[in-house]
């Protein structure tokens, strides 16, 4: 299987906020696995498509889940017309073609799952397929990168110290107000004053972090409402829709977001 689909075509924007575009060109260049921390929402994916882009490699992706099996990741046998076949997981087809794998929020998988990129991890660089009986060797341009948002950490949800030492980390978080403001005034097509309105409901609602939010509003979620906004929808039902309603269903909580709104406003 090719991966012609598997390319970016046109340039993903990215906003860079720090030198995160040299030290993940370095790590590319010693093909290095790469983790990227950060909160939900603050461009961990963007940035990792618009490198991909920039280095002109194909990147497959794949959303980790807790229901996951290792054989989602590196394939498993399937019937069809011409009997029981083959079929390569993401993992596999990346490996084999020299893509960058990109593992958005591992922390989601199963540990006994993610113990399958040990070997890709370190000078073996080999893909065990089980299964299949085969080891797959890694193509020279393969490059593995997984995402991981520390504020999920638990006893139940976090990654075994044996896997976070195997990768290089680079940390994002969201960026500072005015260079928020213009990612979402670029993303959703309004203008600066709004851009700067929503920026600063995001804010606050970051402060309600562990006061009866589990995370605030993330810079995608700004720029949904952004996005409703420059559709013609009026602010305070544009915030509504984007900013509170998707991150509370506690009463209080939704009434000291829509002051805050309000104040904003």
């Amino acid at each position: 299987m090719m991966l012609a689909d598997h390319y970016m075509t046109a340039e993903p924007y990215y906003r860079a906020v720090g030198d995160e575009i040299a030290l993940f060109e370095a790590a590319y260049a010693t093909r290095m696995p790469v983790m990227l921390k950060g909160p939900t929402g603050c461009g961990k994916t963007r940035f990792v498509e618009h490198m991909a882009w920039r280095l002109g490699k194909p990147i497959v992706t794949a959303a980790c889940h807790e229901d996951m099996t290792a054989s989602d990741l590196v394939g498993r046998y399937l019937l069809d017309a011409e009997g029981t076949v083959w079929h390569d997981g993401p993992l596999t087809l990346a490996v084999r073609h020299g893509a960058i794998c990109y593992l958005d929020e591992i922390v989601e998988a199963r540990q006994d799952t993610t113990v399958v990129i040990h070997p890709l991890t370190d000078d073996r660089r080999v893909l065990p397929l089980e299964k299949k009986g085969e080891l797959a060797r890694a193509h020279p341009d393969f490059q593995l990168v997984i995402s991981y948002n520390p504020g999920y950490q638990s006893v139940l949800k976090d990654l075994k110290e044996s896997t976070k030492q195997r990768f290089s980390a680079i940390e994002f978080d969201y960026p500072e107000a005015r260079v928020e403001a213009e990612i979402v005034m670029h993303e959703a097509g309004i203008d600066a004053e709004d851009a700067a309105r929503l920026v600063a409901i995001g804010a606050r609602s970051r402060h309600l972090k562990g006061h009866g939010l589990a995370e605030g509003a993330s810079t995608r979620m700004l720029i949904h409402a952004g996005r409703l906004l420059a559709k013609g929808i009026a602010r305070e039902a544009a915030c509504r829709v984007a900013l509170i309603l998707p991150i509370t269903d506690d009463a209080d909580v939704r009434e000291a977001l829509s002051a805050a709104v309000s104040a904003c406003l």
